[in-house]
């Protein structure tokens, strides 16, 4: 039977695909119309194109499938119609999820996000029952995101349907075509473009190790219930200090309050308005650096049987991949 992943030519998806190709499954992906497609060159796949807000294109999809990875979503921290990122993750994962279940859909695994966890204050790593509110989410993307993993958990307990929650950290590591934000922060500290730092963490995990551990959901998770993907916690100050170590550049010294950075953000966001440009810097991305996004993924371990390579891998193989494809 076919596995249908949807965002199967982004960053996450694409790792995905090629796990799934790994351990035999036919695989078909669904990539927006016009969207960029190299993450899927010469694999051996069924590409169909389709969006999260055309439900008919949605129901064309999964016909056939027996399994579903739902890894595609609006990824950005700044958008000029937030409405349509409600559409596309919070409306288009209950309609895509109820259409491969209408269609026969086995099982099903959700791609959330520690975006939509609660954060301890001491910085202690939090896990998937650290107490959290909507009120809680900074910006439109990680309140679309708790919204959509909202609707994921009600259509398990009312519906009953087959949906395992998967919540990654922060994956990076190869083919990370666009970059995402992580991405870029490695892509400016190779190109020399980031002179200093603020004082926050995040949890690295490679994007390879958060593709297997999809799988090991789909073969073991329980539907209804969320899994951290993640691996190592580290702070800002120490991943650039990789980054640079791996790239025989000085790392930056130089530590700006967070409120000394408010003003380019704000400034950043005003041009984006006039230009159509993403900003460099957003206000909502100053606020979420406030906070050590630092997690466990114990359950995942324990439940799973879930592993993650050290920090430093994932890394140097990012590092690898974007200067071998000229981002720097």
């Amino acid at each position: 039977m076919t596995t249908l992943v949807t965002g199967g030519n982004g960053f996450v998806g694409s790792a995905l695909v090629r796990a799934l190709l790994g351990q035999g499954h036919q695989v078909r992906a669904l990539a927006r119309p016009g969207s960029d497609r190299r993450n899927l060159e010469q694999l051996d796949i069924d590409l169909v194109e389709g969006d999260l807000t055309d439900v008919a294109s949605l129901k064309r999809a999964v016909g056939g499938c027996s399994h579903l990875f739902h890894a595609a979503a609006d990824y950005r921290l700044w958008i000029p119609d937030p409405e349509r990122m409600y559409k596309t993750n919070v409306d288009g994962t209950r309609n895509l999820l109820c259409a491969a279940a209408d269609a026969g859909a086995g099982r099903m695994v959700y791609t959330s996000s520690v975006a939509t966890l609660g954060i301890n204050r001491d910085r202690s790593p939090a896990g998937e029952t650290t107490p959290v509110s909507l009120g809680d989410m900074v910006g439109h993307y990680k309140r679309s995101k708790f919204l959509a993993e909202q609707a994921v958990r009600e259509l398990v307990a009312d519906q009953g349907l087959p949906v395992v929650i998967v919540n990654p950290s922060t994956p990076i590591g190869p083919r990370d075509v666009k970059p995402t934000p992580t991405g870029r922060i490695i892509v400016d500290a190779l190109n020399r473009k980031i002179p200093a730092y603020v004082d926050t963490g995040l949890n690295i995990a490679h994007v390879d190790d958060v593709a297997a551990g999809h799988l090991l959901a789909l073969e073991r998770g329980e539907p209804g219930k969320r899994y951290i993907l993640g691996g190592e916690n580290l702070s800002l100050k120490t991943i650039l200090g990789m980054i640079c170590d791996h790239a025989n550049l000085a790392p930056p010294r130089l530590r700006l309050p967070h409120n000394a950075v408010y003003p380019f953000a704000w400034l950043a966001e005003n041009w984006a308005r006039v230009s159509g440009k993403e900003p460099f810097a957003t206000v909502d991305g100053v606020k979420m650096s406030k906070k050590f996004m630092y997690f466990s993924s114990a359950l995942a371990q324990q439940a799973l049987g879930y592993e993650a390579r050290p920090a430093r891998h994932a890394i140097e193989d990012a590092i690898d991949w974007f200067r071998e494809n000229n981002y720097c």
